[in-house]
């Protein structure tokens, strides 16, 4: 089974909210919501993979520095095993912007479970509201 290296972060803004992002139709599991991020390419680090993926889907700028390893997710869908680290970050440069056709949220980590989101998400969730 392939595997697939993808990368992700919780941006985190001063009242303690995560953003979300909702997956635009025509991409697989459109509407699911999820962190931002991406797949990590050929000789990137999940670090660098995740600047330049906030800077093409949100146009935000962020720096290796200021992102935190905080949990990651390991989970098989059909036809690929996905790995997924995802990072805490609370400064970027820039407002988080839609660039991609795809809806932003700001969601309280206790409401998280009100978004439908991949089934590899699920389990960062409770992670994520434990820590903050």
């Amino acid at each position: 089974m392939k595997v697939v290296l993808v990368s992700a972060v919780a941006l985190i803004d001063v009242d303690g909210r995560v953003l979300l992002s909702q997956r635009p139709a025509g991409k697989p599991m459109a509407g699911l919501w999820e962190f931002p991020g991406g797949k990590v390419e050929p000789q990137e680090t999940p670090e660098a993979a995740l600047i330049r993926e906030l800077q093409e889907e949100l146009g935000i700028d962020t720096w290796a520095s200021c992102l935190a390893p905080l949990t990651f997710a390991s989970h098989s869908y059909d036809d690929f095993h996905l790995i997924m680290p995802l990072f805490a970050c609370r400064k970027w440069q820039g407002t988080p912007t839609p660039r991609e056709g795809q809806v932003l949220k700001w969601v309280r980590p206790s409401a998280m479970r009100d978004y439908p989101m991949p089934a590899a998400d699920l389990p960062l969730i409770p992670i994520l509201r434990d820590w903050l």
